[in-house]
């Protein structure tokens, strides 16, 4: 159940949008959601998505829709 969503004019899929954030490729991501926040730099809508970009690490990333601003915390 991967939905896309566009982010700066591009369709990208959940491992995409976590490849975006991580800077490198990852191993797995779950469902892109609605972050509920805006972005700080241009205010712009903000998407998150869980992923792995290790086995042994889990980080929720997120990343603005409009701008280039992206932020990743441990899940």
């Amino acid at each position: 159940m991967s939905e896309n969503r566009v982010v700066q004019g591009r369709m990208v899929t959940p491992k995409k949008l976590a490849e975006l954030v991580e800077g490198d490729s990852v191993m797995e991501a779950e469902a892109i959601e609605d972050a509920d926040r805006d972005c700080p730099d241009c205010g712009g809508d903000v998407i998150s998505v869980t992923y792995m970009p290790s086995v042994t690490e889990l980080v929720t990333g997120y990343k603005c829709q409009d701008c280039d601003w992206r932020e990743r915390t441990d899940a």
